[in-house]
């Protein structure tokens, strides 16, 4: 059978706890959702018919994203907003709901399922449809557990071991990632694609910034995410303290724009009061991507000290932007991030190393200069047509090698 016969032309994107219809940066909003996005736009640019389905908290509807692209928003279990925990205990209702949903559209060729919620989903999905089921992590609990010491659940784990068990096929944003599903998950490497994220380079493009000209030893920083211990803002914040002591030669201040998120929420302002630096940052709430890459041309540098992190797909969209970025070295920061030619890659999460990274670019502008030229060179080959190209690829290889009229192992979390 040639590979061409297995070219899919119907997909069923599976994203339960969060829209692709959402302002990132707020909620449940951050990179996956971007991702979800512009992966569907491209591939419909490609010829594949695409449908997202989520979960609606109040009602069912249907909105168009693009040609060839539909948002489902399908109401399951109780109504209102509920958190990825309380989504956690009405995954077989929103299963249910979606093949009920779905009885009225034509079949699909393959699903894609995002994060653990969606791929419980998916295997209820495939078994009901008898079509691979391909799925993507973005995060995983083993990894946060491991690098940012948080507390997940077991179901959690416990899915994401059995996804790794029964998933046709899983995608990772990186290298780095596809050893963590390996070596903590029992994956099967043969089983196992990469699929890096891209940026909107329509959006995220190099230009000049008329509100700001960089002075001798100043530095305009920029955060930008959900605000939560995991992304690291309250890094930032108490490195921006040591400075002020340290080296008041420098001006260094710092915008955040994002908003609090999560079932534990970082609350910033209080620690920017409890380090008097309220003089050195500011906050702005999410922002549509167009006035995102404006903040992103007018900052000298863009922050990403995150604990735990997939890829970072505000790594790249800063870089397209001409602007380098300052970011951990954890997980797929390493391939977003050329360490000493797009940016810095920073060890740890202590205030003092990243103190030292900032007072280092405040004080060598024409570094900065050299960085953010070559930072936007390298976002410039990573286009989100490239990505569908690779996912394409890696659902072609799921439809290929699935025994035809199989049946599949019911999930069981």
């Amino acid at each position: 059978m040639s590979v061409t016969t297995t070219l899919p032309t119907r997909i069923a994107m599976i994203s339960l706890h969060t829209s692709p219809l959402e302002q990132p940066g707020s909620g449940d909003a951050g990179g996956m959702n971007v991702y979800i996005r512009h992966l569907a736009l491209a591939l419909a640019q490609l010829g594949v018919s695409v449908d997202v389905f989520v979960r609606g908290a109040t009602e069912t509807r249907a909105v168009e994203m693009a040609p060839g692209v539909t948002c489902h928003e399908v109401k399951a279990g109780p109504a209102g907003k509920l958190s990825k925990e309380e989504l956690a205990e009405h995954l077989d209702d929103a299963a249910v709901a979606i093949q009920r949903y779905a009885a009225t559209l034509a079949p699909y060729d393959a699903i894609h399922s995002h994060y653990w919620l969606s791929g419980i989903v998916g295997l209820h999905l495939r078994a009901a449809w008898q079509v691979p089921l391909v799925h993507t992590m973005h995060t995983m609990g083993k990894v946060k557990k491991l690098s940012a010491h948080t507390e997940e659940s077991g179901a959690r784990i416990r899915s994401e071991m059995l996804l790794c068990a029964q998933a046709d096929r899983l995608t990772a944003n990186t290298p780095a990632e596809v050893e963590e599903l390996i070596h903590l998950y029992g994956a099967d490497a043969a089983a196992l694609d990469v699929v890096e994220p891209g940026v909107d380079l329509g959006v995220f493009n190099p230009g000049v910034c008329e509100q700001h000209e960089s002075a001798p030893n100043s530095l305009r920083v920029v955060f930008a995410g959900r605000i939560q211990r995991l992304k690291g803002p309250q890094i930032l914040v108490r490195a921006l303290a040591i400075l002020s002591l340290e080296r008041p030669d420098l001006d260094v201040k710092l915008s955040v724009i994002g908003a609090r998120s999560g079932a534990k929420e970082l609350n910033l302002q209080k620690i920017v009061e409890a380090e008097s630096v309220e003089h050195l940052v500011s906050f702005s709430l999410p922002m549509p991507a167009a006035h995102l890459a404006e903040a992103f041309r007018c900052a000298d540098v863009v922050a990403v000290p995150s604990y735990s992190e997939s890829f970072g797909l505000v790594a790249l969209e800063a870089q397209a932007c001409g602007t380098p970025v300052l970011a951990s070295r954890v997980g797929g920061l390493p391939y977003a991030v050329r360490d000493g030619h797009t940016g810095i890659l920073v060890d740890g999460s202590e205030p003092a190393a990243w103190a030292v990274a900032l007072a280092k670019l405040a004080s060598d502008e024409p570094l900065r200069r050299i960085l953010g030229r070559q930072a936007a060179e390298f976002a410039a080959e990573h286009g989100w047509e490239q990505t569908a190209a690779a996912a394409l690829s890696s659902y072609s290889g799921a439809i290929l090698r699935r025994p035809s009229g199989g049946a599949n192992t019911s999930p069981s979390a």
